[in-house]
């Protein structure tokens, strides 16, 4: 990563009157890809392999958390003789054959990944996925899209906890409360907005609450860079 060259391409942006962030920071499902539904089926699948009860709410509760914490939950929900670690392996097989058939891009958001990396505006994803989800999706993209990837296998303590918005922005150079995030879920909004960054929030599966730190767009579609450029002056 050419950290400085992006800043000066950022700078250079900025001089024609449009005052960008110094990064964009990423979830991914739900917000690049709407995996969600994908990940519903799966843990429904486990669910009947193993005599459980499941409903389309139980899964829908766990949108945005850490996948240990998910699997806990689902765990003692289903009564499974498995640990959380085999619960989220089986889960990452079903998901990652989904995405293998086809990728369920967000409207909007490859677009502005472009956008962005065009005016040299340094990406960082931050994803409780792990990487074997990740790469797959990622190998969609043109190379250089993310300047770091940050997972739910790198960090100790996942969404809503601040780390993996932390560890990002520390990785790209910049202060969080320099930084957007990008985020559809209440807890991952929580980890970006505690972290310090400006958090565009697009809901998709589940509502979001209003937070300090939480400007609400309806989708990206349609959203350009400069639009992000704002969004600091909106928070209440």
């Amino acid at each position: 990563m050419n950290t400085a060259s992006s800043r000066e391409r950022a700078g250079q942006h900025e001089e024609a009157g449009q005052r960008l962030p110094a990064a964009v920071l990423w979830d991914m499902d739900g917000t690049i890809v709407d995996t969600e539904p994908a990940w519903v089926a799966a843990e429904t699948a486990l669910a009947h392999r193993h005599g459980a009860e499941w409903t389309e709410a139980d899964g829908l509760s766990l949108v945005g958390n850490s996948l240990l914490t998910s699997a806990q939950y689902i765990k003692e929900r289903m009564g499974l003789d498995l640990s959380p670690e085999e619960i989220v392996e089986e889960l990452l097989d079903g998901v990652v054959a989904s995405v293998a058939e086809s990728v369920p891009w967000r409207p909007g958001a490859r677009e502005l990944l472009e956008e962005l990396h065009e005016h040299g505006v340094p990406c960082a994803l931050a994803t409780m996925s792990y990487e074997r989800l990740v790469a797959p999706i990622l190998a969609h993209l043109p190379e250089g899209t993310f300047d770091v990837v940050i997972t739910g296998d790198r960090v100790t303590h996942g969404k809503p906890h601040p780390e993996p918005y932390l560890t990002a922005a520390a990785a790209l150079g910049h202060d969080p409360a320099d930084c957007v995030a990008i985020e559809d879920s209440a807890t991952g909004a929580t980890s970006a907005e505690t972290a310090g960054c400006t958090v565009l929030v697009v809901q998709n599966h589940v509502p979001v609450p209003p937070g300090p730190r939480r400007v609400f767009r309806d989708s990206l579609a349609e959203l350009s860079s400069s639009d992000l450029a704002g969004l600091q002056s909106e928070l209440s």
